[in-house]
This record gives structure tokens, C-alpha cells and sequence, in this order.
């Protein structure tokens, strides 16, 4: 197995084995390509020509390169074809008797030193092997659509797998400009094991009706910097596949999470499998078509200006980093902002944080001197509630303790006029809570804005169940003139986005605890393989691991499910003291300042 894998046979002609065969040949491999369909085959060449033709005209090739590329890059439509193949990549659908076929075939056609490679994320790798006549050569070979764009290759063995046999896979996949993870056989393998755990709970999510389908997708994009949403990532991966996904994760984890949820199979059953079929989630222009078209779900134009109350003024309570972001937005969208802190000199502090904030923005060239005079302008320190008076919105931004909101808000129900509008920006606190301190519950809502908050173009507005429609179109509005995206969320633990990113943290956490994976390769993988802009293991040193934990804590109270219980290695990290890079060492350790 000492074979530098020059030839290459790629078994299925699809999306993914078209790509695998693009890069190969790119990187100089013969490749040959096999599909039983001779229009497979012809597809897969016409995209071969396509690709490289726009390689010419971008000039990252010449012509001379590229007819090199397409001389390299033979089809067929027999197996017998991978006779000298030294590696052969098989891609075909995912079924666990068709891919048996095609490596019962493939022990008679090629040479004892081939390596046969599965491109499977949820069939298990080492049941090929076993009945595989050589299991010693079997490995898996994961690369993530589209392959020619997509970094990460996650090299998969099983326990039969020969060592020489991985590092020839390794070697081949750093040659091709990919970075190779290494993994154990299991459903999913890192990235799709931590990927469609995160699908299917949006999924549930949508089916249960909490947020519509547009909401979702705009909270993970905007809240979390991600690509795509997830319902429209389902779309794209295809409704069909992502089932057959989770019902293997969910053979061999028995968590809950995994369970596909019933809309999946609903979909599946129905043939509205995504895009390929121009129906999932969302309706398309056509089969194949990335353009989403109006359908029956698509949300009605919302109300026009002056559906809710004018806000003019408004107050923010609270000192801390979003306090003073939450008021910097006020006051650059032109309101009069009062900031109150427990005493004048923290509000001070918080509004020369402001200042500072905004002289960044003037060096970038992002707004004048002169607008940020003005926007300074509209800032007025309080060292008391009592300022708020006259104020037309009240914004909480203090501690995460519901005993320290819930008195903030008793004071504010005595301090604010009628028909201000009072809100938290809680991240997983209930608003009802906060409501039922006051004597004015239906003029409580959630604004929960996103750290930065100058930066994050997310809101989630938290309408509780005695919230009124007009302070909830107050607040839609409000968001919308600070330039901010509001999703609509009911009043439950997590909202939209932390309901959906802190399960996925857990179960990242769960992997490194199991020995499953190392934290180097996880974080790895979901950036570049789930096109994540943060390792999970990065983002929770950031966002801290106590916080984390609160959330975690927060979310398995509420919905009673044991696999959202908090990993046991966040637990003990916390309670050493390891936070993250507040305190110098989480999961990583980090400099001093």
C-alpha cells in the first residue's frame, strides 16, 4: 500500500463523485469515471468542461492545462473499468445493499493493494469492510459538497482498517489541497454527527409551529454567522438523504435528538425532498432551481408604518458591553437615549465606551466625526431609573438573574409613563416572569439583541402570551429603524437561536468526552466542513463556559430532555474554574493580558 494513488476510479457520477473526479483531476490524477448511466457520464464531463472552462477565463489555468485536465478524466459504464484503479471512490446512493454490490464486485475486478474507499456519512464503514474480502484496504472517504470548493475530507477507519491504507487516503487528500480529519466509524462522523443533530431540531422546530421557516434561517444566519439556514440547508442536502442520515445516528446514539422528526418523513414520503425536487421547505423555480418562489407558507407583507406606538425616547438600564452597544444603536438611528447604571459614574464609563466605539467607526472611514458628535449627543448618563420617566421604550440590559430583573421591572412599572413599552434582553430568562412583575404585563416583550450589538443584524422579539399586538408591532418596527432583523419567537427557553446552537455545543462537547475526537479536529471540521465562521470549542471559550452551562442548564429544565443535559466535562471545567478566555484556560488555555 505504498502506492502514491496516480489512478483513481470514482464509482457513481452524481453531484458529489462529479466533484470528487473534478479535483482529482485537477490535481493531476487519472481519474475514471463509472456510472451505469451513460447520461451520468455525459453530465459529468460536460461539468468537467464547464469548470475548467471558467478556470481559463478567470486565468487560474491556461488551455493547454485545461485539455490536460479533460485527457485525464475517463467514464464508463462497467465496473470492469477500475482494473487498475490504485484507489476506487465509491459514491453511489446511500443504500447499505447497493454499496455492498458494488465492493463484492470490486474484490474480483481490482488489485490486492487497491484501497477501496466508501463515501457514505451514515452507513457503517466497518460492516463494508467486514464483508469486503480484503477488509484491511476499506476505509471511509467523506468529502462535503460542492468537493471542489469544500476543504475538509474526513478519513474514516474502521477497526479492520490497515494503517498504511489511512496514511496513503491521508496523503493523497493533502495533495489535493484538502485538510484530512481523521475519524472513527460512526453515523455522521464529526461534522454531519454534529451537523444534522442541529437540522432535525429546526426542523422540529418549524413543525411545531414556534417560528416560521424564513425566521429560522435568518436567526442561524445573522445570529450565528452561518451560510445557509438550516431549512434551507435540509433543502440543499436533500430532505430523503438527512432522514437516512438521523435514522442511522439514531440506531447506534438512542438519543431523542436524533429521532427524525415526523416533517422529515412527511417530506420524504411525499417526494418533496428539496431542491432536486423544486419542493422541501421552500417551493423553487424549477427541479435543480436555487431561486425560492412564494408559496402558501410565504409570510404576508407585514403592517405598514404606524401600526404600533411612536417611540421617540428611550432608556437602557445596565452598564455592561451591551448596554452601551444597545445604546449606541439607539442613538445612531437618531433617538434620544437616556442610560442609567447604578450611579453616574458607571454610566459615564459606559458612555466614554460608547465614545470610543464610535471613534473606531470614524478611523474606518464608517461614519463622519461630525455624526459622531451628534450620536453622543443624543446619549444622556443617569445614576437612576428615575430618569426614565418620560421615556417611550425601556430596554433592560442587566445581569442574567431573573431576581434582579423582576425588581428591575417592579421599578419600572412605577417609574414609566403609560404606554411605554417595557423590554428585556434576555437570552434565556422568561419574559413572562419579567411581565408579571409589573401591573402592565401586555407592554412587556423580549428584545434580544446580539453581542456585538452595533454589529449583529439580529433581534429576536420575544412575544410572551399576554403581550399586546400593538407593542409587539412597536417593537417590530423600533427594530427595523435601527437597522436590525427581527425574527418573531414565543416565549421559551433559547428562543430561535440558542435553542439551536447550544445543543449542538453539547453534543461537540459529548464527542471530546467519548475520545471520539480531538478539539483541533471538531473545530475543524464545522468550519470547514459546515462552513461554521468558529469551531464549537472556540465559540465556547468565547461565549464562556458558565454561561454556557446556565444555558444548557436553562434549556434541559425546560424541555426534560436527557440529551440536552449538560456534557459532564462542561460541568467539571466550570466548577474548576476554567470559563474560557476570561479566566485564561476553557478548553484551550490562552495568553494573559
Amino acid at each position: 500500500m505504498d502506492t502514491p494513488l496516480n489512478t483513481v476510479a470514482v464509482v457513481g457520477l452524481g453531484t458529489m463523485g462529479t466533484g470528487i473526479a473534478d479535483v482529482l483531476a485537477r490535481a493531476g490524477r487519472e481519474v475514471i469515471g463509472i456510472d451505469i448511466s451513460e447520461q451520468a457520464a455525459r453530465r459529468a464531463v460536460a461539468s468537467l468542461e464547464a469548470s475548467t472552462a471558467r478556470a481559463v477565463a478567470r486565468e487560474r489555468i491556461t488551455e493547454e492545462e485545461r485539455r490536460d485536465v479533460l485527457a485525464r478524466f475517463r467514464t464508463f459504464t462497467d465496473l470492469q473499468a477500475a482494473a487498475d484503479a490504485d484507489l476506487v471512490i465509491e459514491v453511489v446512493p446511500e443504500s447499505y445493499e447497493l454499496k455492498q454490490q458494488v465492493f463484492a464486485a470490486l474484490d474480483a475486478i481490482v488489485a490486492p493493494t487497491a484501497i477501496l474507499a466508501t463515501g457514505t456519512n451514515a452507513l457503517s464503514v466497518t460492516r463494508l469492510a467486514a464483508e469486503s474480502a480484503h477488509p484491511e484496504r476499506v476505509l471511509g472517504l467523506h468529502f462535503f459538497n460542492p468537493a471542489p470548493a469544500m476543504k475538509l475530507v474526513e478519513v474514516v477507519s474502521s477497526v479492520l482498517t490497515a494503517p498504511p491504507a489511512v496514511d496513503a487516503v491521508t496523503q493523497l487528500a493533502l495533495a489535493l489541497g484538502k485538510e484530512p480529519v481523521a475519524v472513527g466509524d460512526r453515523p455522521g462522523f464529526v461534522a454531519d454527527g454534529l451537523l444534522f443533530g442541529y437540522l432535525n431540531q429546526a426542523a422540529a422546530m418549524y413543525e411545531s409551529k414556534y417560528a416560521s421557516r424564513e425566521d429560522i434561517d435568518a436567526a442561524m444566519k445573522l445570529g450565528c454567522g452561518l451560510p445557509m439556514g438550516p431549512l434551507e440547508l435540509l433543502d440543499l442536502i436533500g430532505i430523503d438523504t438527512a432522514r437516512t442520515v438521523l435514522e442511522a445516528m439514531y440506531t447506534d446514539s438512542r438519543d431523542r435528538l436524533h429521532a427524525p422528526a415526523p416533517i422529515l418523513g412527511q417530506l420524504a414520503e411525499a417526494g418533496l425532498t428539496g431542491r432536486k425536487t423544486g419542493r422541501g421547505f421552500y417551493t423553487y423555480e424549477a427541479p435543480g432551481s436555487t431561486t425560492v418562489v412564494p408559496d402558501a407558507q410565504t409570510p404576508a407583507t407585514a403592517a405598514g408604518p404606524g401600526a404600533g406606538r411612536g417611540i421617540r425616547s428611550v432608556g437602557v438600564a445596565g452598564s455592561g458591553t451591551m448596554a452601551s452597544g444597545i445604546a449606541e444603536v439607539f442613538a445612531k438611528a437618531g433617538y434620544d437615549v437616556v442610560l442609567a447604571a447604578r450611579g453616574l459614574e458607571k454610566a459615564e464609563t459606559a458612555k466614554s465606551r460608547i465614545a470610543k466605539s464610535l471613534s473606531r467607526s470614524v478611523d474606518k472611514g464608517r461614519m463622519t466625526a461630525e455624526a459622531r458628535e451628534e450620536t453622543l449627543a443624543r446619549i444622556t448618563p443617569a445614576g437612576a431609573l428615575e430618569a426614565f420617566a418620560e421615556v417611550d421604550l425601556a430596554v433592560e440590559a442587566v445581569a442574567e438573574d431573573l431576581g434582579i430583573k423582576q425588581q428591575l421591572f417592579a421599578s419600572l412599572d412605577k417609574i414609566c409613563k403609560p404606554g411605554a413599552v417595557l423590554a428585556t434582553t434576555t437570552s434565556s430568562l422568561p419574559v413572562v416572569a419579567c411581565a408579571r412583575a409589573t401591573s402592565r404585563p401586555q407592554d412587556v416583550i423580549g428584545m434580544h439583541f446580539f453581542n456585538p450589538a452595533p454589529a449583529m443584524k439580529l433581534v429576536e422579539v420575544v412575544r410572551t402570551v399576554l403581550t399586546s399586538d400593538e407593542v409587539h408591532a412597536t417593537v417590530r418596527e423600533v427594530t427595523a429603524r435601527i437597522r436590525k432583523h427581527p425574527v418573531d419567537c414565543g416565549d421559551r427557553a433559547g428562543f430561535i437561536v440558542n435553542a439551536l446552537l447550544f445543543p449542538y455545543l453539547n453534543n461537540a462537547i459529548k464527542m471530546v468526552q467519548e475520545h471520539y475526537a480531538s478539539l483541533d479536529d471538531i473545530d475543524a471540521a464545522m468550519r470547514l466542513g459546515g462552513g461554521y465562521p468558529m469551531g464549537p470549542f472556540e465559540l465556547l471559550d468565547v461565549v464562556g463556559l458558565d454561561v454556557s452551562l446556565a444555558i444548557e442548564k436553562v434549556l434541559h429544565a425546560e424541555f426534560r430532555d436527557p440529551g440536552l443535559a449538560p456534557a459532564p466535562l462542561l460541568e467539571h471545567l466550570v466548577a474548576a474554574g476554567c470559563l474560557g478566555r476570561k479566566t485564561g484556560r476553557g478548553f484551550r488555555e490562552y495568553a494573559r493580558r
